[in-house]
């Protein structure tokens, strides 16, 4: 049996990206079943499905994909009648199978991206990692999730949690130094523009070189002390920045020694 029906449980960020990309795969969205029902109806909109919120109205599918968040795939997977012999499968890179109740098809496919509500993302280039309890119901999750990109792998539960920290470390973190460096500007009564091209630059540098450490720049990998205290002196009483600017710097001189044996 292949996965021709799909039913999406859940309506926030992920819910929304995968509702897209099942629309643009031409794949059968059956139903979106979700509590939030302004919400739950627009993602239903976008995978052309219809919105259901009673538990007792889910529908037939071949599989349902969880789109819940971390905290909450064990308590909604519990909650409702899956069809016999469907697959389940969530969709958290720092979730296990064991969330998922016994006597259906358990599965998990973490996809790894950043997702916001509104956006539209090329779900063909996302990497799918995929874990499932036995090979059968691997295989099949496996074809689903070739249709959707051509980036699939296999990942179990450490290896994801391994992916998912980082994810936090370039996306998480780095949109943080993004928003703090806004402050900064603010401070100056400057605005985003500023920064603008060079977070475009830098982004592309790393792509492009596949080895960050390479096109590294600023005081930190030049040994430059002196432009590093006259940053931390303007920091000045800001302990999180100071903290965040020194731990910062000193691994970027760490890891261009690292780089150097």
């Amino acid at each position: 049996m292949k996965v021709d029906k799909v039913t999406i449980v859940g309506s926030g960020n992920v819910a929304e990206a995968f509702a897209r990309a099942l629309k643009a795969a031409s794949i059968e969205v059956v139903q979106l079943f979700a509590r939030n029902r302004e919400r739950g109806e627009f993602v239903a909109s976008l995978a052309g499905c219809e919105f259901c919120s009673d538990p007792d109205k889910l529908k037939a599918a071949d599989l349902y994909l969880l789109c819940v968040s971390d905290r909450a795939i064990a308590e909604v997977a519990a909650s409702l009648p899956f069809s016999s012999g469907a697959i389940v499968a969530h969709t958290a890179g720092c979730g296990t199978l064991e969330m998922l109740p016994q006597g259906v098809n358990r599965a998990i496919i973490y996809p790894f991206q950043t997702f916001s509500a509104g956006r539209v993302v090329d779900f063909s280039k996302i990497f799918l990692f995929i874990e499932a309890a036995d090979s059968q119901t691997y295989d099949k999750a496996t074809a689903f999730a070739k249709c959707l990109s051509q980036n699939v792998r296999a990942a179990d539960a450490a290896l994801r949690e391994k992916i998912h920290l980082t994810g936090v470390l370039t996306s998480n973190f780095v949109n943080n130094m993004y928003a703090t460096a806004t402050e900064v500007l603010t401070d100056a009564a400057l605005d985003f523009d500023v920064i603008a091209p060079i977070i475009a630059e830098t982004a592309a540098k790393a792509i492009d070189s596949r080895n960050p450490s390479k096109v590294q720049t600023g005081p930190a990998v030049r040994g430059d002390n002196q432009t590093l205290e006259r940053h931390r002196k303007l920091i000045g009483d800001n302990e999180t920045l100071r903290k965040m600017y020194d731990i910062i710097s000193e691994n970027i001189w760490r890891i261009r020694e690292t780089s150097k044996r």
